[in-house]
């Protein structure tokens, strides 16, 4: 059976700055399922959560609140009662994991938020980038923290995990398998070059181009295929598209691909 297919709002930042209500009912009105939100752009938690639930979009995880630490914590897991979720999202950047004393120190922090999480009734899970699937020693950097992190569940981004077309995604996802709770879907040409993850504005600045589902080099069936039965959600993100392509075009493609291939379930 299908998972059903959310949109990372992460992707549409420049439209929600401007009406962050009239982009929910857009994306609703494509046949999205769910969203990932990134920010709520002047709504409450409460006020997000009641729109989204009136345009019958569910919501299968949140990159906001965004847990870091032990700092604030109480307030993150009172943000996840008010949005209804079971589960956190953490992330880090390339310094994070630029060698093993790193990559331990990285492990430390997220460690120390398992167990208050747990108590709380809230997975933690984690949301990659390229650097984690660089190698030291012959060895993926995300397999050290894996072993360093026994309780961390995972939200792989495929296109992210082929460390710009160095790694074959489908073996990516199998090695965190056991682990992986949701699947971040983009595409494009695989093989590019990056940016160091620098944050420009306050965002990440990937300099990747990216491209609609289904028109790049990720071989996005295998990917879903080979999915552990426990991912409960494919999530589309588009961090930016490649020049002279529109975001909501591309938004609205990638939602056709994955369902009319059955890849993926929509409400239309």
């Amino acid at each position: 059976m299908a998972r059903p297919l959310a949109v990372q709002l992460y992707s549409l930042r420049q439209y929600a700055e401007k009406d962050f209500v009239s982009v929910l009912k857009k994306v609703a009105d494509i046949g999205y399922k769910g969203v990932e939100p990134a920010g709520f752009w002047n709504l409450s938690p409460a006020e997000f959560k009641k729109i989204i639930d009136d345009l019958g979009l569910e919501m299968y995880s949140s990159h906001s609140p965004w847990a870091r630490g032990l700092d604030g914590l109480n307030e993150i897991i009172d943000t996840l009662g008010v949005l209804g979720l079971k589960n956190c999202v953490c992330g880090y950047g390339p310094d994070d994991f630029k060698d093993l004393d790193a990559i331990k120190r990285t492990a430390d922090i997220t460690n120390s938020m398992i167990e208050p999480l747990k108590k709380a009734g809230i997975t933690l899970f984690q949301h990659n980038h390229y650097w984690e699937f660089e190698r030291i020693n012959g060895k993926l950097k995300y397999e050290y923290y894996k072993e360093l992190c026994p309780e961390l569940k995972y939200e792989i981004d495929s296109f992210w995990s082929t460390n710009k077309g160095t790694e074959d995604p489908v073996e990516m996802l199998a090695k965190f398998a056991d682990k992986t709770i949701l699947l971040h879907m983009k595409d494009g040409v695989c093989k590019q070059e990056a940016g160091g993850g620098n944050m420009v504005n306050g965002l990440l600045d990937m300099k990747i181009e990216l491209l609609p589902l289904g028109t790049g080099s990720l071989p996005i069936k295998k990917i879903v295929d080979s999915a552990p039965a426990q991912v409960k959600a494919i999530i589309v993100e588009l961090d930016y598209v490649a020049e002279g392509l529109d975001m909501w075009e591309s938004i609205e493609k990638s939602y056709k691909f994955m369902t009319s291939s059955g890849l993926a379930e929509g409400n239309k």
